[in-house]
């Protein structure tokens, strides 16, 4: 009592020692609960449409055979039982017989009534083997029952997956008669629609606005350059600040650019297919920038072989310039640049490696995405846009083929293009 109604406030060890103490108990009470749910708890299987609806059949017939078993069991044993004669129905009720014949009549229907019993014993144990083999065929028949009702669902499930923003005008066009399925799939395939239609009109909104910003531009690099032109000296500000605009005239030329490049690579179709050597654009982009190489002290490794593929070669060159131009932009000074072009008879591979820090893979897959940058080097300062792999990513999927972004454990980038080689390439206007 005089600790509880105490003012002076007690004392901080002892109560940390109780608290722990209180702590150190609840944990000694749950840590067996603990083991025994985290080792000893067996997963359960994933409860699937499928298996709930075989289970459902195979309930339904095991309640209604279980009581077409029972109700059976119960009639046959009201006959068998009843027609069994007992002793004084053996005889006559005037009939007086010995003891040692009434002995034996009452023998007798003992005995018939061991052998009703036997032969209902014998019709349960045959019944109830019936029904167990007949429930396991019901459960594999419903197991295939349920399987080729949801036959479409699994169809439009795997339709749906293959399904990105680079194939949307690929349709579930479900067959079969007009059911629910039916209706859903149409529902899928209106919703697709509508996505192609929304996507397609931000792909012109894009290109539209990129190309009518040509003429602004333009008349703005023109002004300055008349402005600045101007006989005579011009003060130092004016100077620094003409310097100033046309970088930003220069970054947003480059913007512009590459808006309508990405607007070109999303369109899903190529009008200019021709067979490309990636060993020939990267040399002629390795060789214009060679400055800009030396301007850092790059060093650059090539592995290079000579792999066709068909495609747009403005495009691909694209694809090489920015690649190459993203490994120079956020290498290190005195790193280097790797270039790989091989090819396995089936498709060509490009990769591309640069030096610099540490990356996060999960950001770096991030990457593909317009205006993703990593890193406090990655900003727009040195010019930067963010679209570099973006574009890339456009072109790789318009050409059917695959991107790889990996960070390198000792720094750096490392991008992996494999495109369908020239044999394999589909037709344009192919769509599957």
């Amino acid at each position: 009592m005089k600790l509880k109604n105490s003012t002076q406030p007690p004392d901080i060890s002892a109560r940390t020692a109780w608290h722990r103490g209180k702590a150190d108990l609840k944990m000694s009470r749950r840590g067996p609960i603990h083991l025994w749910k985290g080792h000893f708890k067996l997963p359960l299987p994933r409860r699937t449409l499928r298996l709930r609806l075989t289970l459902l059949y195979s309930s339904l017939f095991l309640a209604l055979g279980a009581g077409l078993l029972a109700l059976t069991y119960v009639l046959a044993a009201r006959r068998i039982t009843g027609t069994a004669p007992v002793a004084s129905e053996l005889l006559p009720q005037s009939t007086l017989l010995p003891p040692s014949r009434a002995s034996n009549t009452d023998s007798l229907a003992q005995l018939l009534h061991a052998q009703a019993a036997a032969d209902l014993h014998q019709f349960l144990i045959q019944s109830g083997i019936a029904f167990s083999i007949i429930a396991v065929v019901t459960i594999v028949l419903g197991w295939v029952v349920a399987g080729r009702v949801l036959r479409p669902l699994q169809t439009m499930i795997v339709t749906t997956r293959q399904i990105s923003e680079e194939n949307l005008h690929e349709r579930l066009a479900l067959p079969g008669p007009p059911d629910e399925l039916k209706a859903l799939g149409d529902t899928i395939d209106e919703l697709l629609a509508r996505l192609e239609a929304a996507f397609e009109g931000q792909r012109r909104f894009v290109a539209n606005a990129a190309h009518e910003l040509r003429t602004p531009l333009t008349m703005m690099r023109t002004s300055l350059d008349v402005a600045v032109g101007k006989p005579g000296p011009a003060p130092p500000e004016i100077t620094i600040l003409a310097g100033k605009l046309r970088e930003g005239l220069n970054q947003a030329d480059r913007l512009v650019e590459s808006f309508l490049a990405l607007a070109r690579a999303q369109q899903g179709t190529l009008t200019d297919l021709t067979s490309v050597s990636l060993l020939q654009l990267v040399s002629a982009t390795l060789a214009a920038c060679s400055d800009a190489i030396a301007g850092r002290g790059l060093q650059v490794r090539q592995t290079l072989s000579n792999a066709g593929v068909i495609g747009s070669k403005t495009l691909l060159a694209r694809l090489v310039e920015n690649l190459i131009d993203n490994a120079i932009r956020y290498n290190t000074p005195g790193g280097f640049i790797g270039v790989t072009i091989a090819d396995d008879g089936a498709a060509a591979h490009l990769v591309v490696e640069s030096d610099g820090p540490l990356l996060d893979e999960r950001k770096v897959q991030e990457l593909g995405q317009p205006f993703r940058r990593l890193g406090a080097d990655r900003t727009a300062v040195d010019g930067s846009i963010g679209l570099g792999l973006s574009i890339v990513a456009a072109i790789v999927a318009v050409h059917d083929g695959s991107l790889g972004l990996h960070a390198r454990p000792e720094g750096g980038l490392r991008v992996v293009i494999t495109l369908p080689h020239a044999r394999r390439r589909r037709e344009p206007g192919d769509r599957t």
